[in-house]
């Protein structure tokens, strides 16, 4: 194994353009000057200057043509509600920010600003491919970034970054050991980028714990939009074996659901070939967007952070939603975003009732989670528990502290649980042959 930290660069394809100094500058001026502009407050939850709430900021992007995550800012500003309704935290109101970040790198740096000017505590349960752009401005303000969605390297390196997952690295590792036993040859489908070409040791690490070759590593153009070659490839590949037919793994993002359109025509002269994902790439808005068990994705393989969306763990936060947000079709409870920001707001509010009374600021939080706050998340994660570099330092992701991931299929159009149990892959990610 070679311990060479990997670069703060996106885990999922991504398109990013220059950031000119004088265009953030110019965004930075006009920051939040209207609300309606991409950042919002909860309504009624908001005080004066000498109010005694706490302010934090929830961002994600929405109405792109891309991935959109409208549920999470959605679901925070419902969870505000549901809590000040219940005596705020430690007795103080919860004011939530919003921001689209839009994919892209500029709107990305745009919000991180907001939450600067706008003073808030921490940016809480987030998604954002670009990393590397809200980042910096978080930590000259040291602002700390709890629970994003763990699609960037620069979440698990950053020491203002404070994970609840263990992102597509774990997701990888954890899939290629599930199906070490029962598949042929695995072809992985990946981004033909620098941060595409961190994903093959991450599942050829599962897959080498499980006693099986390493994948057929099968890159495809960043910016294609037809799959028809690749489809065709991943399936010759996977049929190499004339005894044991194999898998094919798409990881490209939000791309993966074009894949699999193309991959799905072309499957029908292979039916036993099979398919798996990772949930970072397919979730339960994905299926239902392409069909649901009439779509692409019906008995494949998908490794996740959380349990099912069905276990008994979720209903705490489906109590939040029902009473606070019954009705918002953009909440779906079984979506991995969703589930992220109700994670990352239970380390949150736990973090504030620690600190007894203190004054609520992002120095005393920072200070309360780098001082390894042990925080239970009622069995949806280990108990997570942050300070100095967590095991996975060796291979360049020195904030991962959770490597569980659960094992679940595609059945009638759901997300259900295989094994009920969680698989811890850090010994797994330890042995990863990064270059």
């Amino acid at each position: 194994m070679t311990g060479r930290r990997l670069d703060r660069s996106t885990f999922l394809p991504t398109h990013t353009r220059p950031v000119r100094s004088t265009v953030l500058a110019a965004v930075a001026l006009a920051a939040c000057a209207s609300l309606a502009a991409g950042c919002g407050v909860v309504p009624g939850t908001t005080g004066g200057s000498g109010d005694d709430s706490i302010t934090v900021m929830t961002w994600a992007p929405q109405n792109t043509s891309a991935t959109n995550k409208p549920g999470m800012p959605a679901f925070a500003q419902a969870y505000a509600r549901w809590v000040n309704a219940h005596g705020g935290i430690d007795g103080r109101k919860l004011k939530v920010l919003t921001c689209n970040d839009h994919n892209d790198s500029v709107a990305a740096a745009k919000c991180a600003r907001i939450a600067v000017k706008r003073n808030v505590v921490a940016v809480v349960g987030s998604y954002s491919q670009y990393g590397d752009s809200y980042l910096p401005d978080l930590e000259g303000a040291g602002i700390p970034y709890i629970g994003g969605y763990g699609v960037t390297t620069a979440e698990f390196t950053s020491p203002l970054s404070y994970p609840v997952n263990g992102g597509q690295p774990t997701l990888l590792a954890g899939l290629g050991k599930e199906l070490a036993a029962g598949c042929g040859p695995v072809t992985l489908i990946r981004p033909d980028t620098i941060a595409g070409d961190e994903l093959p040791p991450m599942l050829d690490s599962g897959l080498k714990a499980g006693g099986h070759a390493d994948s057929v590593d099968q890159r495809a153009a960043d910016d294609t939009t037809e799959y028809e070659g690749p489809s065709q490839k991943a399936l010759t590949a996977a049929t190499s074996d004339p005894v044991k037919k194999g898998c094919v793994i798409p990881a490209l993002g939000d791309r993966t659901s074009t894949f699999m359109d193309s991959f799905q025509r072309e499957r029908e002269d292979y039916p036993a070939v099979k398919t798996a994902a990772t949930l970072d790439s397919v979730d339960q808005t994905a299926i239902n967007e392409t069909g649901g068990a009439r779509g692409p994705y019906e008995g494949s393989y998908i490794t996740g952070w959380y349990p099912a969306s069905t276990d008994a763990r979720w209903d705490p936060m489906k109590k939040v939603i029902s009473e606070q947000a019954f009705g918002d079709n953009r909440i779906d409870p079984a979506d991995a975003g969703v589930q992220t920001t109700w994670i990352a707001y239970t380390v949150f509010k736990k973090v504030v009732e620690s600190l007894d009374g203190e004054a609520v600021t992002s120095d005393a939080i920072r200070r309360k989670l780098d001082d390894g706050l042990k925080i239970t998340t009622g069995g949806l994660t280990p108990t997570l528990r942050w300070g100095g570099q967590g095991p996975l330092a060796s291979i360049g992701l020195s904030r991962i502290v959770n490597a569980d991931v659960t094992l679940q299929a595609v059945r009638q159009g759901q997300l259900v649980a295989v094994d009920k149990g969680f698989v811890d892959v850090t010994k797994t990610l330890q042995g990863a042959e990064v270059d």
